[in-house]
Order: C-alpha cells, then structure tokens, then sequence
C-alpha cells in the first residue's frame, strides 16, 4: 500500500478506536477489508483515496465473483461506507462514492424440509408411545393428536395449540381454521388424523379440569392452552427419539413437509396456498425453489449426459 493511502487508512482506524472505541478485532478486520480492497483498486490503476462510485460497484462485483457470500459481501462494504465517509467529513474528499451503492442482496433462504420417510418414522413412533401404558399416557396420545393434525392440515403451531373444543362435536373430514387477519379457511383432515383426535376427545373428556375450558389442548397457562414453546420442545424430543436430528425439526417444519410434499405429488399452487392461509401466493412459491432444487439435484445424480460431464472433469 502507497505512503499516502496507509496514512488514510491509519487515520481512519485510529478514529475508531480512540472515538467509537471499537475493538482490536474489528480494526484488523477494517484493515484488511481495505487492504483487498487496495490491492483490487491498484490493479485497475485507481488510488485508494481516489475511487468513485463504478470502481467500488466493480469491487463488489469481484467480491461476488470470487464466491463471496452477501453477508461477507455487506460487511465489505461497511467497511468501504465508513472508510469514505470518514475521508469526506474530514476534508480530504468533496464527496462520498459510497453514498448510492446498493447493498448486495442476501439469498433467499430456502425453508428445512423433512422428508416422507421422515415425517413417517415420526408419526410411527408417536402412534407406538401412544399404545404403550404408563403414567405420562394422555400426554402421549395428545402429542400424537398435535403432530397428526398438524402434518394433516399444515397449519401454523399458532392456529394448532388454540383451536377449540367444539371442533370435536363436527362431523366430516374438513376443519374450519381461523388465521392471521382472523379469516378462515376449510382444510381436510386424514384418516389417521381424524382418529388421534377422536382418541385425545375421549382422554381430554375424561378429565373434569377440562370441563370448562374452550380449548382443545387446555393447559393451565394465561392463554388457557397449550404454549407453542412446550410442544415445540415435546416434537424435538420426538424427532431425537425417531432417529431426526433435532434442530432440523420444528413446529413449522412440519408445515413446511406439509406444503413441498403436496406440490411434489401434483397438487395446484394455487390449492396449497389456500391450505395454507397465504394471503400472497409469492409466499407459497418458496416451496416450488425447494422442488427446483432437489429436481436439480436428481438430474446432476441420475442423467446419462451428467454422469458423462463427471467422467470427463
């Protein structure tokens, strides 16, 4: 680095530290985010002090290029951001070329998605601790009650844990679920699902503390049901039992096996938005990235001319 630019950047990470007293990590880090961004400038023939608004763009187009994530990407520039603006407010620029640059855009996360075997060897093993005699047993048929329905509908753990007792006096296999914005939607049941909730209708009855309480999963709690967070922890439990790693289950994993496993055996995007309580179909659309990406995988795996692309590498 040139005389003149390492006097800025000391400068600038002496600023740091004496007036934001920012740590001995984070001013490594500043200087060598600069320094790279130094070494890519020099190499287009540009001073570090000197770089506008299309030499930093090409920068983080660079960064990209080189497999940068936009995380690493965003901190980059922040370093850039603050570097510049410390040059301007001290007189030793007219302007500040970091003023309009966009901030890289983060990857759209695609949700955790069980697969059939999956959801199966859990529903399995939550039906058997149901059979099985003990102290804890309502508890167990309930858990099954909860992760059958919850499979059955894709509804969110929310709208799961505060549905009402009066839904066991209905008759048929659909289920009027109230949602965000208080709507309700029609959604059907299974055959298994009807019959864990028919089974925890008979143990819930059986108990007179639950008498007058309006909910389905009572509980003695402000809300007066189920909290999400204990049955969050009763399916990782679950999950660990079943042979599934625990942070790759929840709640609203499910929900999501629920949706990918619909759209995966044919059904209408538009049908599984409604199932889902979507109030926008982009939202359920997340679900047809997962499908693309497994199709992909399944080409890159199985097709002739890939396997051909692998043998020639």
């Amino acid at each position: 680095m040139s005389d003149l630019s390492r006097a800025r950047v000391e400068a600038f990470l002496e600023m740091l530290s004496a007036e934001r007293g920012a740590a001995a990590n984070t001013l490594s880090s500043y200087e060598r985010d600069l320094d790279d961004l130094y070494d890519f400038l020099s190499g287009r023939g540009i001073r570090l002090t000197e770089a506008g608004q299309t030499d930093l763009t090409a920068y983080l187009k660079d960064l990209a290029r080189r497999g940068f994530m936009a995380t690493s990407q965003a901190r980059r520039l922040s370093a850039m951001r603050q570097f510049y603006k410390f040059l301007y407010a001290e007189g030793l620029r007219t302007d500040d070329p970091t003023a309009i640059l966009d901030a890289p855009k983060k990857a759209k996360s695609l949700p955790k998605v069980l697969t059939t075997e999956d959801v199966d060897r859990l529903l399995t093993l939550a039906e058997q601790e149901a059979e099985a005699d003990g102290p804890d047993r309502d508890q167990r048929i309930r858990r099954l009650a909860l992760v059958e329905l919850l499979y059955a509908t894709g509804m969110r753990v929310s709208e799961l844990v505060a549905l009402p007792v009066k839904i066991l006096n209905q008759e048929g296999r659909f289920l009027v679920i109230r949602g965000k914005g208080n709507k309700e939607r029609l959604v059907p049941l299974s055959r298994t699902a009807i019959e864990a909730l028919a089974r925890w209708g008979a143990v819930r009855g059986e108990d007179p503390a639950n008498a007058e309480n309006p909910h389905l999963f009572p509980a003695r709690s402000k809300e007066g049901h189920l909290a999400r967070q204990v049955f969050a922890r009763e399916l990782k439990d679950l999950a660990v039992r079943a042979g599934i790693s625990a942070p790759a289950i929840s709640p609203h994993v499910i929900r999501h096996a629920f949706a990918t496993h619909l759209l995966g055996n044919g059904a209408d995007l538009r049908a599984v938005q409604e199932l889902l309580g979507h109030s926008d179909i982009s939202t359920t659309q997340i679900y047809t990235h997962v499908l693309d990406e497994r199709l992909q995988q399944l080409v890159q795996t199985h097709h002739p001319l890939a396997k051909q692309a692998k043998n020639l590498d």
